[in-house]
């Protein structure tokens, strides 16, 4: 009975959660192109390794980007996995420099074993993009006109994902997920001129989502003595939107468009490896390849995406899992990663360095991550932004599975 009031309890605050996670987690002028800032669905423990995860494997680390992976959970335990972010941003351009706070709930997933340690599922709330900007720009035209110029956006691309992962043999995994987005993301943007005489424009765009894609995984992995070897790879085949779209232009004369399923996700694969030693040192890697530019795209009547690569490395160390000293038990993690921008007319790449700790709990399975990224993206030529995010999870594990004997 306690197991079913734990599954009730556990269902309830994830609905509680919905509203909060439903809420903008950025301020960036760069998400007002395409479908807003992407996000990769990395777990916080390996964020803190750079944001690397299709090689990885842990029995205490749930990995949704990573669909082969739910096997390597221990065979008797329930995971659960919540996270929240606080994020500050400095942007700046020829005109000055502007901070900003954000914060919101990251993620939310959980995994169990469905059969002993051949067969596992996971499932839970994620998000795929993110909307908020609000940018004014003032000028003239020859000293005669004055405009102003309004660009304002909020809103994202939230999923829920169901996975299951078949062992097939000691030393190979596979795995998919099944996706399910929605959400709505609004883009407006207004041209007013300080003469009463001259007509400015309004233009409002929704767009809105409600549709399904796929994620397969594979892994390989095999221990030789005090050394473990896991390689990997994810894709993601090419998929047009359910979605609806529509633009209304407000001048001398009110004009509505609307269509449907104009938005495609893009073909992906992603390779990945992690060695580790003795269980206290992990060294991993990822390159990962998105496919924008075959796809179509025209929120914000922009449609000029580029192919996105991504490369990730990181490091995790844990001194003695079985020490006296609370230091020697805990998790230690640093990384890197560099990546393009989806948006053509961004050609400088965005990097991001990260390090990271864990927490574990002494008599439990249960770990608490602390993960600090600086990110910088953009140029001083145009625009830039560098960022500081600390983002807080806790991994609960507890034994559900275990059949006590009398």
């Amino acid at each position: 009975m306690n197991k079913y009031l734990r599954y009730i309890l556990l269902l309830s605050c994830v609905l509680l959660l919905l509203p909060i996670f439903a809420q903008n987690n950025t301020s960036s002028p760069f998400s007002c192109y395409g479908l807003g800032d992407i996000n990769d669905n990395v777990s916080n423990a390996y964020r803190a390794m750079g944001s690397v995860g299709i090689g990885m494997r842990n029995r205490k680390v749930i990995c949704a980007a990573q669909p082969a992976s739910y096997t390597g959970g221990d065979s008797l335990t329930f995971m659960f996995d919540l996270a929240a972010s606080v994020l500050w941003t400095r942007y700046g351009d020829a005109s000055g420099v502007k901070n900003k706070a954000n914060g919101n709930l990251e993620y939310i997933s959980l995994q169990f074993p469905l059969y002993k340690r051949w067969v596992a599922l996971s499932a839970g709330l994620l998000p795929y993009s993110s909307v908020g900007y609000n940018i004014m720009l003032r000028d003239s035209l020859k000293s005669d006109y004055h405009y102003t110029q309004t660009f304002y956006g909020n809103g994202g691309i939230s999923e829920v994902y169901g996975g299951l992962s078949v062992n097939l043999f000691d030393w190979v995994a596979l795995g998919a997920n099944v996706y399910y987005m929605f959400g709505d993301v609004v883009n407006s943007r207004s041209l007013t001129f300080d003469e009463g005489a001259v007509n400015g424009v309004v233009q409002a765009s929704e767009f809105s989502v409600s549709s399904v894609r796929f994620r397969e995984g594979l892994q390989l992995f095999h221990t030789f003595g005090k050394h473990n070897i896991v390689l990997g790879g994810v894709f993601e085949n090419k998929r047009t939107l359910k979605c609806d779209y529509t633009v209304a232009e407000s001048t001398q004369l009110d004009t509505v468009w609307v269509a449907q399923d104009v938005t495609q996700v893009p073909m992906m694969f992603g390779v990945g490896g992690s060695y580790t030693w003795d269980n206290r040192l992990t060294v991993a890697f990822d390159f990962s390849r998105y496919y924008w530019s075959k796809t179509t795209n025209l929120l914000n009547d922009f449609d000029e995406l580029r192919d996105r690569n991504k490369y990730a490395f990181g490091v995790e160390y844990r001194h003695n899992p079985i020490g006296r000293n609370y230091a020697e038990r805990m998790f230690w993690r640093v990384g890197c990663n560099v990546a393009d921008s989806y948006i053509k007319q961004i050609t400088v790449p965005d990097y991001q360095v990260s390090i990271g700790f864990g927490f574990p709990l002494r008599n439990a399975g249960t770990v608490f991550n602390a993960t600090i990224e600086y990110g910088h993206r953009g140029s001083a030529v145009s625009l830039q932004e560098n960022y500081l995010r600390l983002t807080i999870n806790a991994s609960i594990c507890e034994n559900w599975f275990f059949k006590r004997r009398l």
